[in-house]
């Protein structure tokens, strides 16, 4: 089961689902960006996300890569080929950052691709550019 934000988000704040399956990661990203005004939701595996994409469709994903049962590029993939959700962005986040894996990341579909340990002002304002929020 996913949490949602407290109540505090507003209801037409854009929604990001978090899905990593290290809960201290999912609960620092959701701290950080329910204090940007996000409707967040997070999931610790793709299942989790794909059993909830049709019912709460996010606007974004924030993802890992190294995730049991289905990886983050794997989940990636089947994201971007159904039609109904492809033009989710998705944001990688993960401790992976060779050349290789960030090929892959961006191969896969995704709109970013973020090195863990993560620079917090550089994961809001990709979010903001994303979601098409920039202020500048």
């Amino acid at each position: 089961m996913g949490s949602r934000a407290p109540s505090g988000a507003q209801p037409s704040a854009p929604r990001i689902t978090i899905v990593d399956d290290d809960r201290d990661t999912r609960e620092l990203l959701r701290e950080v960006l329910v204090a940007e005004g996000y409707d967040v939701q997070v999931v610790a595996n793709g299942l989790r996300l794909i059993s909830s994409l049709q019912v709460d469709r996010p606007d974004l994903v924030l993802l890992d890569v190294v995730m049991s049962w289905m990886d983050g590029f794997e989940l990636c993939r089947a994201i971007k080929k159904n039609p109904d959700f492809k033009e989710i962005p998705v944001i990688f986040i993960s401790a992976r950052g060779t050349p290789q894996d960030l090929e892959e990341g961006y191969a896969c579909g995704c709109a970013e691709y973020l090195v863990k340990p993560l620079d917090l002002n550089v994961l809001r304002a990709r979010v903001r550019s994303i979601l098409g929020e920039d202020k500048e």
